[in-house]
């Protein structure tokens, strides 16, 4: 792949993914985001008991939805197809969706590819605090009030946060996590998965649908000089608690499952086995091993 066009902060942050996976830093922010203010319980309506947070729900969501197909109508977010839709039957009575996180889009392709499988026709999205805190503008807008589900540094906001979370799930919603934490730009592999989400569901008694975004590059460059991604969501068998575990053990065994079905695909759909923190081997480091091994054969006849 060329990146001789990639933009300089783009550079950075793929030269920090590499030096973040080589050292298993896998869960750590690699954008230069600023420091989030503390979101406070009263600045947050989880569950959307509010006259104005239903308006801003209902405006939102209209406003949201036309800018993402926009996109698609315009072909720069490509979504070349959906594969085992026929494990979208687990959103019937509410569910944990997991994804991997890539890019600022990937909630909507997911959400795009299950709408019709959503029983409320919402999809609940669970947000970093400074998501929901520091933009302002549209996407600010967007943030707080696209069926976000903000996450907190305030210990009384997230007794909320998690109250509500339990609440959404009860009453048949369904919410997407991502377990890897932080987003990875146009990072491929699935990364090692965090516990909470699958303890959300155990808590619940709903299942786990895990979902996997693979993706292939375009002909054409995105606005950081980048080849524009292809994506095709792959949506995996529903995992369900097992409650003769109890909480601990049962969501572990939740969370490895749905690890084991990403790695899985990854190395089905890209035809590589799944390894972090290997040097890429490119042309000229192909070449200069192969001239070493012939030196060593040389030196090795003459002995």
């Amino acid at each position: 792949m060329d990146l001789s066009k990639l933009s300089p902060y783009r550079k950075e942050v793929l030269n920090r993914i590499k030096e973040y996976e080589k050292a298993g830093r896998f869960d750590e922010d690699v954008e230069d985001d600023p420091e989030a203010p503390e979101l406070l319980p009263d600045k947050v309506d989880y569950l959307c008991k509010k006259l104005s947070s239903k308006i801003k729900r209902k405006v939102a969501n209209f406003i949201g939805d036309r800018y993402f197909l926009g996109l698609i109508k315009k072909d720069i977010l490509v979504i070349d197809g959906v594969t085992g839709e026929e494990h979208l039957s687990a959103l019937k009575n509410g569910a944990i969706v997991t994804c991997n996180h890539f890019s600022a889009f990937d909630n909507y392709v997911v959400f795009h590819c299950i709408r019709k499988s959503l029983p409320k026709k919402y999809l609940y999205k669970i947000i970093r605090e400074g998501n929901y805190t520091n933009f302002p503008g549209l996407y600010g807008f967007l943030f707080r009030n696209c069926n976000t589900l903000p996450l907190s540094s305030n210990r009384r906001t997230m007794i909320n946060f998690m109250s509500a979370v339990n609440t959404h799930l009860k009453n048949g919603e369904s919410i997407l996590i991502y377990p890897e934490q932080g987003m990875w730009w146009n990072y491929r592999k699935p990364r090692p998965f965090k516990v909470g989400g699958f303890k959300m569901a155990y808590r619940a008694k709903v299942p786990v649908l895990p979902t996997f975004i693979t993706m292939t590059d375009d002909e054409r460059l995105d606005g950081d000089g980048y080849p524009i991604q292809r994506f095709t969501l792959h949506i995996m068998p529903p995992i369900y608690p097992d409650e003769t575990l109890g909480e601990k053990v049962g969501a572990e065994k939740m969370k490895d499952e749905a690890y084991a079905l990403c790695k899985a695909k990854y190395e089905e759909v890209y035809g590589v086995p799944l390894t972090y923190g290997e040097e890429e081997t490119t042309e000229e480091n192909t070449e200069n091993q192969e001239n070493e091994a012939t030196v060593s054969e040389a030196n090795e006849a003459k002995a």
